[in-house]
């Protein structure tokens, strides 16, 4: 077995991971109906799908997982604007994430602040991937 199919393999804790995100959300939520906002758990949900993404970034570039993403990144100009996509929202969350830590008085702020941060840094590897898979997979370059 190669190194890229124990990766790939890996990669699929991914889903563990969001699972674990889904079960904070659903615990923010509940804090949300019962009118007294945990936001701690905002923040938990933050850091678990930033871990996700993560360890998404470990599946192998060369394949594509269904139909959607082979139109994306078989077509320079999707593949162009889901980069440009991806680069401005991880610029705008790891910024806000950065800001809020670097101005915030409140704890709660500043664990939210580090939750959008672990997000950011996350969205960092997904940029990495997504590059890859845009070189490995545009028809205009690998017909």
């Amino acid at each position: 077995m190669r190194a890229t199919d124990i990766f790939n393999k890996l990669s699929y804790l991914q889903y563990v991971f969001m699972l674990v995100s889904g079960y904070f959300y659903f615990l923010f939520i509940q804090s949300l109906m019962n009118q007294a906002i945990d936001w701690s758990e905002l923040n938990n949900v933050l850091v678990f799908v930033g871990l996700a993404i993560s360890i998404s970034t470990l599946q192998d570039t060369t394949k594509t997982q269904n139909n959607l993403s082979r139109k994306v990144w078989e077509s320079p100009r999707n593949g162009k604007i889901f980069l440009f996509v991806l680069t401005i929202t991880t610029l705008l969350v790891i910024s806000l994430g950065l800001v809020g830590f670097l101005n915030s008085a409140e704890n709660i702020h500043k664990e939210i602040s580090i939750g959008l941060v672990v997000f950011g840094i996350g969205l960092i590897g997904l940029l990495k991937t997504a590059i890859e898979m845009f070189e490995n997979h545009r028809k205009d370059k690998n017909p």
